[in-house]
């Protein structure tokens, strides 16, 4: 398996953003929401508020930061069911409201930030005839066999932390999000080339990270 696999077979740990498609249930609960039935509004909020709030948390490193992205991402949405066009699921749109609502508190916590850890502390180097300055170990099919799900899933949300935020951001939006090249080009105002670079570079980063807790070990 390549170096993306190995990565992403992980990241399978990490919850996916829901399916495309609304259905009937939806389609009323819109209505309702359009008549502005208060009931309609709670009921959304126990639908979809923990989805949302799991994105956020995903995103952004407080909790107090992921709850105030939700609430500012409901807020948004319910000035805006007159544009919403019911082409996509109810739980989709609000979904890119929250990611959308946390660009833009990562944004504003990078202008407060300090200096971030080179993304070229982790990538493989290479010598002058193209080979890598030391050998990539080989990943051990089972070598998460003796771990529990949710632990694999913390260590890898962890190491995503560890990237530096361009690129943490791409990966998130790309490969846990599943957004795609073009949205996530335009959410960031990045070309899709740029954007095709950084989640290459994040996840040969990431494998650099996980590597020591999945490699084969060679037995005496």
């Amino acid at each position: 398996m390549g170096l993306a696999g190995n990565t992403l077979v992980l990241m399978t740990a990490l919850p996916s953003p829901p399916s495309q498609g609304q259905d009937a249930s939806e389609a009323l609960l819109l209505g309702r929401l359009r008549e502005g039935d208060d009931a309609a509004f709670d009921e959304l909020v126990r639908l979809a508020g923990g989805r949302m709030l799991a994105v956020a948390r995903r995103m952004l490193h407080r909790e107090e930061d992921a709850q105030d992205a939700v609430q500012e991402a409901f807020l948004s949405a319910f000035k805006s069911l007159d544009r919403f066009d019911g082409r996509s699921q109810l739980t989709t749109w609000l979904h890119r409201i929250t990611v959308n609502c946390c660009l833009m508190r990562m944004r504003s916590q990078r202008r407060r930030g300090g200096p971030e850890r080179s993304i070229d502390d982790l990538l493989p180097t290479f010598l002058s005839d193209g080979h890598q300055t030391r050998n990539t170990a080989p990943w051990q099919p089972d070598a998460a066999s003796g771990i529990e799900r949710t632990e694999v899933r913390d260590l890898v949300r962890e190491k995503i932390d560890e990237l530096p935020e361009a690129y943490r951001v791409v990966l998130l939006l790309r490969d846990i999000e599943e957004i795609s090249t073009e949205e996530t080009a335009t959410a960031l105002g990045l070309s899709v080339n740029a954007v095709k670079t950084r989640l290459h570079r994040a996840r040969q980063a990431l494998r650099t990270l996980l590597e020591p807790h999945f490699v084969a070990r060679e037995t005496p």
